[in-house]
């Protein structure tokens, strides 16, 4: 009779159930109480044979608490399947099934998740809304399983509906959030939505010690790894070791100082905001020298390997592979050739300083110098471009190369201008530098026999 009524049910046959009950009304009865590796109830939740779900349920609905041998209930069945029918039906006669955990320790809400199936997620959530809080057996919320299966949708909605700040930022049992598993995972849209419109902890550590931006930095550089540094720095993410040092100071600041004045304390204030202003324009300048680098040393390795003019390609006389310009004009392959280098040399000196970790690079004076060194790759560029040009243009064609010389003018007026206006800063900054020094040591004496007469009026 149960093989019978198993079969009726994986047919979702409603007459052959009546007429089985007819033969033997207690069938039903005899799953709840013997041990069975699944209902009928299960069978017909899996396949989505509605009819038959609501007849079963309305004869017996203590089937939809019974558990097959995976400790799924027919609810887990349906919501992986995506009936929405189905577990509007099922919830309605048994909405604590929301709660109850099969053998993996997931709840109706997880498979969800699991299986993209937001609508039902809606539903469920809707009931039951705290059976999304449950943790799995890991300590990961809903939301570890939302970046772990990269479900946006679904983390998107529960953010919205069910999520607070202790729930966004909670960590599993190795002390990451959602926000170190998604950059672990190179979520690009995952992070941009948690640093954007959560309020997730984008400075919170693991259990090993790391940020979210230390695990950033330490993944293979590709374009989703651009994205992301770019993404958690303006979230104003920092690394592991920036906040213990963040931390130790607001320690020390935190102290009473009987000693200070209110004015003293306001003072402190604009020179934080300035010190932050000072490490946004340094991350800026890095980031801006890294990309410019990048795109020179590219160019100019492609300029080395394909000069201009392009090469000889059979041996008829010259050699094959050999550049056709160092044959026709060897003055100014050399000087093609000498530029080239210099500004390929320079903009890998400049990725290999940027990428070096040393922490004198995070300091201004030595941005300086990483300027000035791709002021001089941009100027060899230029001027290999130049030479390129009017090697290749034909003495009868005047236009083109007072063109060339105009360009070659152009850059050299335009480097030349920076320099001038740093160096005319940097003079101006010596200037005022010296001056300070000058009214400080004025001022020194005249305090010191202010000091004087008052001790003799005493």
């Amino acid at each position: 009779m149960e093989r019978r009524i198993n079969e009726a049910a994986a047919e979702g046959s409603v007459i052959r159930l009546h007429n089985l009950l007819q033969e033997d009304a207690l069938v039903l009865d005899r799953f709840m109480a013997g041990c069975y590796a699944e209902t009928p109830l299960h069978i017909a939740s899996m396949l989505g044979h509605i009819d038959f779900v609501q007849e079963v349920l309305r004869r017996k609905p203590e089937l939809a608490g019974e558990l097959d041998s995976r400790k799924s209930s027919p609810l887990h069945l349906a919501t992986a399947k995506g009936y929405l029918d189905i577990v509007k039906k099922l919830v309605s006669v048994n909405p604590e099934m929301c709660f109850v955990c099969d053998r993996d320790g997931k709840n109706p809400l997880h498979i969800a998740v699991i299986k993209d199936h937001v609508h039902v997620l809606r539903e469920l959530v809707q009931v039951r809304p705290q059976a999304a809080r449950i943790l799995l057996d890991r300590g990961e919320t809903i939301l570890h399983l939302c970046v772990n299966y990269s479900q946006l949708e679904a983390l998107k909605f529960l953010v919205k509906t069910v999520s607070d700040q202790e729930l966004v930022n909670s960590k599993d049992e190795d002390g990451n959030t959602i926000l170190h598993v998604a950059v672990i995972d190179k979520q690009v849209k995952a992070i941009k939505f948690l640093t954007t419109s959560t309020t997730i902890d984008v400075n919170a550590v693991n259990a090993k010690g790391f940020s979210a931006l230390d695990i950033s930095t330490q993944s293979k550089r590709d374009i989703k790894h651009w994205e992301i540094a770019e993404s958690l720095r303006l979230a104003r993410a920092i690394s592991a070791k920036d906040i213990q040092l963040s931390t130790a100071e607001g320690t020390t600041t935190a102290q009473p100082q009987s000693n200070l004045s209110s004015q003293g304390k306001n003072r402190g204030k604009p020179r934080q905001k300035n010190l932050g202003k000072h490490d946004d324009w340094l991350k800026e300048k890095r980031s801006a020298l890294m990309v410019v680098a990048s795109l020179i040393g590219t160019v100019a390795f492609q300029a080395g390997v394909s000069p201009p003019g392009g090469v000889w390609q059979d041996d008829n006389g010259h050699n094959a592979g050999s550049p056709i310009l160092a044959d026709n004009n060897r003055i100014f392959y050399n000087i093609f050739f000498t530029l080239n280098s210099i500004g390929f040399v320079a903009s890998l000196s400049i990725i290999l300083l940027l990428v070096s970790g040393l922490p004198w690079f995070k300091r201004k004076f030595f941005t300086w110098i990483l300027m000035v060194i791709m002021w001089i790759a941009i100027t060899a560029m230029a001027l290999a471009y130049t030479c390129s040009v009017i090697a290749l243009t034909s003495t009868d064609n005047a236009v083109l190369e007072y063109g060339a010389v105009i360009i070659l003018l152009v850059s050299i007026g335009l480097t030349g201008i920076l320099l001038l206006g740093h160096i005319v800063r940097l003079i101006w900054k010596m200037i005022k530098y010296f001056t300070k020094l000058v009214k400080r040591g004025k001022r020194e004496p005249a305090d010191s026999n202010g000091h004087g007469e008052a001790n003799d009026a005493v």
